[in-house]
């Protein structure tokens, strides 16, 4: 049987990721703080990526959104800039489904092959490939000069004297102008001007958005009338039409799959209709959904077809709690639970473009607390998991780059450029000669976890089961503190403990009967080495003893245990 491998997914952002400008100033143009290249993601920086166990790297911002730059050599104007963010604008502002993002290539105007070229390296280190497919809002000003022959613009014939219709691509807000609290000529020689008003992105129907709504966008209509609830799906309503095209023509480009934005603002019918059509024509693509709301899981995994979904609300958030707001390690029990036999669908990630830094002043403040948190988030499920481009780093997004300040987030919407990444990425060699030896000892990290995943079966295809259910009144085992779990299959077992806390333990651990019939372990004396460290531990496993371990402060620990062979155990997991 062919071992299943589990994604290690690497968000990387092109327009960043290789951008060596060391002079950057907050809200500077293209010209003057530069922009990463497709051309220098070369097979050296894949490799360093795929040194760290990545499996697959999700290109984040490549489809062309609006932005205040102009390419008059591409013959490409800038957009109105009081509806763009940022000096390079949201990559969630599409302005064009259909082409590629010039900032990001060396020959903009071809810049569409130097994508092709891209993904085409990536494959031959044997990686896939995901962009972001964004199908709720386009940015404000929609037109497509990429688009093949016959494919029309959004909103082109559509009935703008009506709010909703089924045929209409986008909601409008008759015989109203477009005024948001804010000006619209404040940058520029001339003003934005949109009559009639169309609904902004975030579900926003009036012609009065504010700053913190998504203005730069506008909301796409898939045949639900806002207003009433009701869904007018037959006919299939043309924005549907023209989304499957975009899909089928960049999985055409040989992506691998779509992280598809925002997908519960999106009605379920679309998705249930146009995911298994793609996969039809390419049945190995793969579907991310970005969704919050645990109570629409099931739905999007089972009626529309998606095959992992985001943990944000459950998993990560509950990881946050620990580290910021004195949550109780026991939580996380409540996080598998909830989840329970949709759990190995499931995304989970410390750190993306929506979400703070872990190493940021909000979340931990010190990328060397990260131990307890990546290990059990990386390693809870055979699910996905995905870093950030410079988590492995442990960039702290302290910089003021723009558009949003600082905000311990790293900007999606300027143009910007990392000490922590420039340094490891050496102008190309990609190597650790510029890191401190902070920097070393948590890429290093990330590597043996991320190489983990895949390395032990255990991880990547077997079973569970939470030991937290007969420590909670241990007076060895701190359960507020400590979490520990065990990982096994046919082959082996790993117990898996974690210390939330910042003070070392000596903790006495105890293993279930039900837990060593279940995973066939074997009882006896045991000296084995601790796979995240090389440390070797000497201990004794019985379900009648408590099994005693010694953690650092935020720390975790992996240890092999024994299983017998040819003896058959419960099945199932807890």
């Amino acid at each position: 049987m062919e071992k299943k491998e589990k994604l290690i997914i690497y968000q990387a952002f092109p327009r960043i990721l290789t951008n060596t400008n060391t002079t950057c100033i907050p809200d500077g143009t293209l010209e003057q703080n530069g922009s990463g290249k497709m051309k220098d993601i070369t097979a050296k920086v894949i490799k360093s990526i795929a040194d760290l166990g990545v499996n697959c790297i999700w290109l984040t911002g490549i489809i062309e959104n609006a932005t205040k730059t102009a390419y008059p050599e591409a013959g490409i104007p800038a957009d109105n800039p009081n509806v763009v963010k940022g000096q390079a604008g949201s990559p969630y502002a599409i302005k064009d489904y259909y082409d590629v993002a010039p900032c990001l290539a060396t020959d903009v105007k071809n810049r569409m092959k130097e994508f092709e070229a891209l993904v085409g390296r990536i494959h031959k280190q044997n990686l896939k490939v995901l962009i972001d497919f964004v199908p709720n809002h386009t940015a404000r000003v929609y037109h497509s000069d990429s688009a093949p022959i016959g494919v029309e613009d959004f909103g082109q014939n559509d009935n703008k004297g009506m709010f909703f219709s089924p045929s209409n691509n986008y909601l409008y807000i008759p015989n109203q102008k477009f005024i948001p609290e804010f000006p619209l000529d404040a940058e520029g020689p001339y003003p934005y001007e949109e009559f009639p008003a169309k609904a902004t992105g975030n579900d926003c129907y009036t012609a009065f958005c504010g700053r913190n709504d998504w203005y730069e966008t506008v909301k796409l209509n898939y045949g639900r009338d806002p207003w009433n609830g009701s869904g007018h799906f037959d006919p299939i309503p043309d924005t549907w039409l023209k989304m499957l095209s975009i899909l089928r023509f960049w999985a055409s480009k040989g992506v691998d799959g779509f992280r598809c934005d925002m997908v519960f603002m999106v009605p379920q019918e679309f998705w249930h209709w146009a995911i298994p059509q793609v996969k039809k024509d390419y049945p190995e693509i793969i579907f991310i959904g970005e969704i919050y709301d645990i109570g629409l899981y099931r739905p999007f995994l089972e009626y529309c077809h998606f095959d992992y979904l985001y943990d944000k609300v459950n998993l990560y958030d509950t990881l946050v709690g620990i580290e910021r707001h004195n949550y109780s390690a026991a939580q996380l029990t409540n996080c598998w639970q909830t989840i329970d036999g949709i759990g190995d669908s499931m995304l989970n990630f410390l750190e993306n473009h929506d979400e703070v830094r872990f190493a940021s002043r909000e979340y931990a403040d010190d990328p060397m607390k990260v131990t307890p948190s990546l290990v059990v988030s990386a390693m809870l499920s055979t699910g996905p998991f995905m870093i950030y481009y410079g988590q492995e780093l442990g960039e702290m997004a302290h910089d003021n780059e723009g558009f949003a300040g600082d905000n311990n987030r790293s900007t999606i919407f300027d143009y910007w450029s990392y000490d922590t990444i420039r340094r490891w990425y050496n102008e190309g060699k990609c190597n650790t000669t510029l890191l401190t030896s902070h920097e070393k000892w948590l890429r290093k990290l990330y590597k043996t976890v991320l190489t983990l995943c895949n390395e032990r079966s255990e991880i990547s295809e077997g079973k569970f089961f939470d030991l937290m259910y007969v420590n909670y009144q241990s007076d060895g085992f701190n359960p507020h503190r400590h979490y520990a779990f065990l990982r096994y299959d046919d082959e082996g077992a790993l117990l898996i403990v974690a210390n939330f806390s910042d003070t070392e333990a000596d903790i006495a651990l105890n293993i279930p009967e039900l837990a060593i019939d279940m995973a066939r372990l074997e009882e006896g004396e045991y000296s084995e080495k601790d796979l995240l460290w090389g440390k070797t531990h000497d201990f004794r496993l019985h379900y009648s003893e408590p099994m005693k371990l010694h953690l650092k402060r935020y720390d975790a620990l992996v240890l092999p245990l024994r299983v017998r062979k040819g003896a058959e155990g419960v099945k199932g997991s807890i």
